[in-house]
């Protein structure tokens, strides 16, 4: 286990983590991930929405932290690459399912609360 630190210190390192594991499509592709190894095509086919180059960003800021291993095949042309959670991304990924489970959950509450601040912002415009 590592060391403590205090999140809300400005020069905390915990914050370059939690910028890896708070991007944008992190926990989509981690959960694709979640599979089995994927080549990059696949999952630009299970990730609905993402562009190439935000994919392409993502894949390599997670392998850079070593959450994610990219294998390359040399010997097939064209080389093969596919992209797999190493342990500390099957670790990430076991941390991140109770929050997705959570958004599933309230996804209606939070599209209520939306639409009521909605609405109250409207009010006090009038």
């Amino acid at each position: 286990m590592g060391a403590a630190h205090d999140l809300l210190a400005a020069r905390c390192p915990s914050w370059a983590v939690l910028n890896v594991v708070g991007a944008r499509w992190v926990p989509t592709v981690l959960n694709a991930l979640d599979a089995g190894p994927m080549r990059f095509t696949e999952l630009k086919k299970v990730v609905e929405g993402v562009t190439a180059k935000a994919l392409t960003e993502t894949l390599r800021a997670l392998e850079y932290d070593g959450i994610v291993d990219r294998v390359e095949t040399p010997s097939v042309t064209p080389p093969r690459v596919e992209y797999s959670l190493t342990p500390l991304g099957r670790s990430l990924f076991e941390v991140l399912t109770p929050v997705r489970e959570w958004a599933e959950q309230h996804v209606g509450d939070i599209a209520e609360a939306r639409r009521r601040y909605q609405l109250n912002a409207q009010a006090e415009t009038v």
